[in-house]
């Protein structure tokens, strides 16, 4: 009863344990802030390439692509883990607009819009198709033309709150894309003047994936077309097959099934016409497909809580320093408790004690400020912008919507055990220190 009477005592008359216990909720607050708007964008970001591209993907980064995909969409389609497959064919091209002349360089993407929609969120991105992705490629004016899917950014301006502005249905607008035709071999399919291959499109519809980087350069053709406009040969190829696991596959063990299956594919086609293509072939998870663009946020998010743990340090020397100095005014307290039979794991056990509600109390109070201002955080930022101007992410610039504020309670419980615990470590040493105080000289020093 003693301790928590002292603990109270110390808590209430000592302003100096006010300062460790605002410390404390100052490093807890900014840590729940920063990892929850960091994580949320990390996750939101993985999340998007995840649905952009399926759970695995057989593919090649050759151009030339591989053949024979057909008949490997059949073998996982038998498969009883796998829920769906689609081809794709990626490419790069020019586009420019129909009697324009100022071609940009964009990325071409064939594909089956039904079986797309079924192994990836394709039918979910499209605005004017999105319940009716069979007809992706056909246009509301013109049921009889041969329509392609821009990138959103391709096809409307985004203002500084992010949003968009469509109109009821796509403008007939022509668009000419055109592209280099390679054969089995790398070669350009054509010599002379007519290497090139260039067909016309009409716009149909447009796609928002939310990445910046597809959004801006992607352009969504039916997968015939693509394979006609890239490749050239006896045998039609593509460059990937997108798949799907079912319900309770794991990710690991989807691809490394489809790896098995993929092995005994290609040695079945030893020998086969072009069957060399092949050899370029990989199966990659999504994570490793998208690794070039995933890797990056992830390490900043690694990199960011190495930095808060540092924070985590500075904290510990604060809560060191404070009771350091509380424990060398009260050495007439220790004395007094050890004469009356205290033992020294007993002062242990009380300024450890002191530490921990210390930790406590500033957990308390920085998680509650965090709450706080991350449930108001997205309407503090639609104020500034409106008097300043001022936005944390410009959203002309970067696909952000709100700015994520839903907090994890796994992460929230791991950032205030460390605090507690970097309070418990640094009263650890001045608590031991005041263990090995004897009541004599404690006792003789107040009196001197």
């Amino acid at each position: 009863m003693y301790k928590l009477t002292l603990i109270i005592r110390y808590l209430l008359k000592r302003r100096i344990t006010h300062f460790a216990v605002l410390t404390v909720a100052l490093c807890v607050f900014i840590v729940v802030v920063v990892m929850t708007v960091m994580s949320g964008l990390v996750g939101e970001f993985k999340k998007k390439n995840h649905a952009f591209v399926g759970d695995c993907v057989v593919g090649t980064k050759s151009l030339v692509g591989f053949p024979y995909y057909e008949e490997l969409m059949e073998t996982l389609d038998k498969a009883d883990f796998v829920e769906a497959v689609s081809p794709v064919v990626k490419n790069y091209a020019l586009l420019s607009a129909v009697g324009g002349d100022k071609p940009r360089g964009v990325e071409i993407m064939g594909l089956d819009p039904v079986r797309q929609s079924r192994t990836t969120n394709f039918g979910q991105t499209l605005n004017y198709r999105a319940d009716d992705a069979v007809n992706a490629f056909v246009p509301l004016y013109d049921p009889n033309a041969v329509g392609c899917v821009l990138g959103i950014d391709l096809a409307l301006w985004r203002n500084a709150q992010g949003q968009y502005t469509s109109s009821a249905q796509p403008a007939r607008i022509g668009l000419s894309l055109t592209c280099f035709p390679l054969n089995a071999r790398g070669a350009p399919a054509r010599a002379g003047s007519s290497e090139v291959a260039t067909r016309r499109f009409y716009y149909s519809d447009h796609s928002e994936s939310g990445l910046i980087r597809i959004d801006d350069s992607m352009v969504y053709i039916p997968l015939a077309q693509a394979q006609a406009l890239c490749m050239a040969g006896a045998r039609k190829r593509v460059t990937a097959v997108h798949v799907k696991f079912r319900s309770g596959t794991s990710l690991q063990h989807g691809c490394d099934q489809v790896r098995v299956l993929w092995d005994q594919f290609k040695q079945n086609k030893q020998g086969a016409p072009d069957g060399n293509l092949l050899d370029t072939v990989t199966v990659e998870s999504w994570k490793e497909y998208r690794r070039a663009f995933v890797a990056p946020m992830e390490k900043e998010e690694a990199m960011l809580s190495v930095m808060f743990g540092f924070v985590g340090i500075t904290t510990v020397f604060i809560v060191f320093v404070v009771f350091y100095m509380i424990i060398s005014h009260k050495t007439k307290d220790i004395g007094v408790l050890k004469s009356v039979g205290a033992s020294s794991g007993s002062v242990m056990v009380l300024f450890s004690g002191f530490a921990i509600v210390v930790g406590v109390l500033g957990s308390v109070a920085g998680v509650s400020g965090a709450l706080l201002f991350l449930a108001k955080i997205n309407r503090i930022e639609n104020w500034l912008y409106d008097r300043f101007g001022w936005q944390l992410w410009d959203r002309t610039i970067y696909a952000i919507g709100e700015i994520p504020h839903r907090i994890e309670f796994s992460v929230l419980a791991v950032i205030v055990c460390c605090a507690i615990f970097a309070c418990l470590v640094g009263a650890l040493a001045p608590a031991y220190g005041a263990a090995r105080l004897r009541p004599v000289e404690t006792l003789h020093g107040s009196r001197t």
